[in-house]
């Protein structure tokens, strides 16, 4: 399937890949100015807060590259795409459940699936506005399900607008361009993504060929 990207939207996707990096990229500028003004006194001070940044720099990149670049696209991307979103979540009051293997011994797997589900997976953060568990699992078909389970879990109605490709190019945001691509991407790999409000506490999205 053909799937056009309006210039607005890469625009937008553009303001939120630098939103997702500037805080880790200033946080690197910081310590080096620290070493700069105070001198060797402040050094290992001023280097952990480097090494720490440039690591969650690193960490969201690798990340952001599988989700939106032609590297998570392949046939075997899935494993690599569970690493990154462990990368991602350490640390994080969000906690991570995708288990390597579970997906592709329950059925076959569309190529480019493992695209798709990372942005799932970046898409189920959002979902979680009080924190709470990401599963990655099969359903009862062997379809992926990616869950946000957590208190009030669940999409805003303009994310789930966007996600739906429900909404006007012009009325898109930073925040909600990300819903909107992650519909583009299944929809051009014929993949249909089905949304559920399973309970207050639990929000699913169902990814079936």
């Amino acid at each position: 399937m053909k799937t056009d990207l309006d210039i607005r939207v890469v625009e937008l996707l553009c303001s939120r890949l630098c939103h997702e990096l500037i805080s880790p990229v200033g946080a690197i500028n910081n310590g080096v100015e620290l070493i700069e003004e105070m001198g060797a006194e402040m050094a290992d001070e001023a280097i952990g807060l480097i090494a720490h940044s440039a690591d969650q720099a690193s960490r969201r990149l690798r990340l952001l590259r599988l989700a939106y670049g032609t590297a998570g696209s392949g046939k075997s991307g899935l494993a690599e795409a569970a690493q990154a979103a462990e990368g991602y979540f350490a640390g994080s009051k969000i906690k991570l459940e995708w288990l390597p293997g579970r997906l592709e011994q329950a059925g076959s797997l569309h190529p480019g699936s493992g695209k798709v589900l990372l942005n799932l997976v970046i898409l189920a953060e959002e979902a979680l506005a009080y924190g709470g568990r990401i599963v990655v699992e099969p359903a009862s078909d062997g379809s992926p399900v990616v869950a946000a389970v957590g208190r009030n879990a669940g999409l805003k109605d303009e994310t789930a607008q966007a996600l739906a490709d429900d909404i006007a190019i012009e009325n898109l945001t930073p925040r909600t361009v990300h819903a909107y691509v992650t519909g583009c991407f299944a929809r051009h790999l014929d993949l249909n993504l089905v949304t559920a409000q399973e309970s207050s506490k639990r929000f699913a999205f169902h990814l079936q060929s």
